[in-house]
């Protein structure tokens, strides 16, 4: 793979998880709407059981929810990590946090005609 192809795309990657971070903090769905794609799904686990969520429950859930922002919380957004496999599929690794829970988040990423979606995200929460 080119490595201006790659700059370019590890850059549009970048900028969708800043706004990934922003919708979180905020709460807003409408930022949401523009990184996730309509198809996506969130999945978690608790040892024994696998939750998925479809785009419309997160959504749902997260409307419903105070904002970090509104609580006046403290940001803990963080890369850890961006693997571009080819041209249209992408894996991020990303922290956040609603205090007091943290986030380690896996982002699976395809690039479709609007751009670079999240189309999986399957979540670790630690809480203190």
């Amino acid at each position: 793979m080119a490595e201006g192809f790659k700059d370019a795309n590890i850059q549009e990657i970048s900028n969708l998880l800043g706004d990934y971070f922003d919708g979180l903090y905020e709460g807003d769905i409408q930022k949401f709407s523009n990184v996730f794609h309509s198809s996506s799904h969130l999945y978690f686990s608790d040892g024994e059981s696998v939750t998925d969520w479809p785009r419309s429950e997160y959504f749902e859930m997260i409307s419903k929810r105070p904002s970090p922002s509104s609580q006046g919380l403290v940001r803990h957004d963080k890369i850890l990590s961006i693997n571009i496999s080819g041209p249209a599929t992408a894996f991020a690794i990303v922290q956040c946090a609603i205090p007091p829970r943290y986030f380690t988040d896996y982002l699976t990423l395809l690039k479709v005609s609007e751009g670079w979606r999240i189309i999986s995200k399957t979540f670790h929460t630690d809480t203190h």
